[in-house]
């Protein structure tokens, strides 16, 4: 939707090798972890706070990766994989029909349209028309930063022509899914990674209960809670990374997820302006209503698709929509630097 990945903001106390810290006592060993490189363009990190033995994690982890593998690749919009229908073949074949699809795509993309009504469209993943648009950008700028551009409204209200929830229609009895407009393109970059995570977890948890912790990019996934029923502390990034505070918040999280969208990790500049890569799917540019926006819930599907809709809402809106919720606690970073918290879990 409106990012390619999520911001990794949240500076959990692991960051420090192998520890995370206990909300009341010292620093609590992990007793294993398994780093990843290959998965939804970031790292990850899986944490052992059980104290299973060195062949049960190394099992366990071996499925942890299974898991992100097999959704890194049927999620990926960019690149297609041999004896894999996936996003970037329903992209690729817009117009042409209905494609047979694996369930989890299907589940994914329903999901997302469920969301798309609840939030009152900022969560659209039919954005990928005007999304490529500012990726297109933002990779030339890397690229030549003489180059760097802002697309037009123009261009960008041409896109946003093609951007209709409605166009993607999926078929759950014959599984498979159609994007009715030949010019449509899905972008799940807002949810997909989360929802990996969670369904990754949610293996774990099944197979050895709680204990564990899961951070794809800060994409962060507590599994249960440690032995002595206690959470992990984890700390919301200060977005003023000039600034000698590095935490701006700090809360207990278990058994839930914790995911942060801002502004100040990935932007280009054009004349001196940053241009980040969360797009307002009304205005089609970058706003700047807050720093950063960090949402807990049980889900990290559901953390990491709000924390870019509530990105995007005005402040009285993610007010209305929260506190009208359940099992939904935000922390609002404003670009002066005030933090205000609401709801919670």
């Amino acid at each position: 939707m409106k990012k390619a990945l999520t911001v990794a903001a949240l500076i959990f106390a692991l960051l420090l090798p192998l520890y995370l810290f206990s909300c009341t006592k010292a620093p609590i060993r992990a007793y294993h972890s398994r780093t990843f490189y290959d998965y939804f363009d970031t790292v990850g990190t899986f944490y052992d706070y059980k104290g299973l033995s060195d062949e049960e994690f190394d099992a366990l982890a071996d499925r942890v990766e299974e898991e992100l593998s097999v959704y890194h690749k049927l999620y990926d919009i960019y690149n297609e994989y041999e004896g894999i229908t996936n996003l970037a073949t329903l992209n690729r074949t817009a117009g042409t029909g209905e494609v047979k699809v694996d369930e989890r795509i299907i589940e994914l993309l329903s999901l997302s349209k469920k969301l798309y009504d609840e939030t009152g469209g900022e969560m659209n993943i039919a954005m990928g028309a005007v999304l490529s648009i500012w990726h297109d950008c933002r990779e030339a700028a890397s690229a030549d930063p003489t180059k760097a551009r802002v697309p037009t409204l123009d261009e960008l209200r041409a896109a946003a022509e093609h951007t209709k929830i409605e166009d993607i229609v999926i078929d759950e009895e014959k599984g498979t899914v159609e994007l009715l407009d030949p010019k449509a393109s899905l972008d799940v970059g807002a949810i997909a990674k989360g929802y990996a995570v969670e369904m990754a977890a949610n293996r774990v948890e099944k197979e050895y209960g709680g204990g564990f912790v899961l951070d794809v990019g800060g994409n962060l996934r507590t599994i249960g809670e440690k032995g002595d029923g206690t959470g992990w502390s984890a700390g919301i990034r200060n977005p003023n990374l000039a600034s000698k505070k590095t935490i701006v918040y700090k809360t207990e999280i278990k058994n839930a997820a914790l995911v942060t969208s801002g502004s100040y990790e990935r932007y280009y500049t054009v004349d001196g302006v940053n241009y980040h890569h969360i797009i307002n799917s009304e205005t089609l540019m970058p706003e700047n209503y807050y720093a950063s926006v960090s949402v807990m819930t049980a889900s990290s599907a559901l953390s990491d698709a709000l924390s870019t809709a509530l990105f995007n809402m005005e402040y009285e809106e993610i007010c209305d929509f929260v506190l009208s919720r359940e099992g939904i606690f935000v922390v609002i970073v404003m670009t002066d630097g005030e933090v205000i918290t609401l709801g919670a879990i």
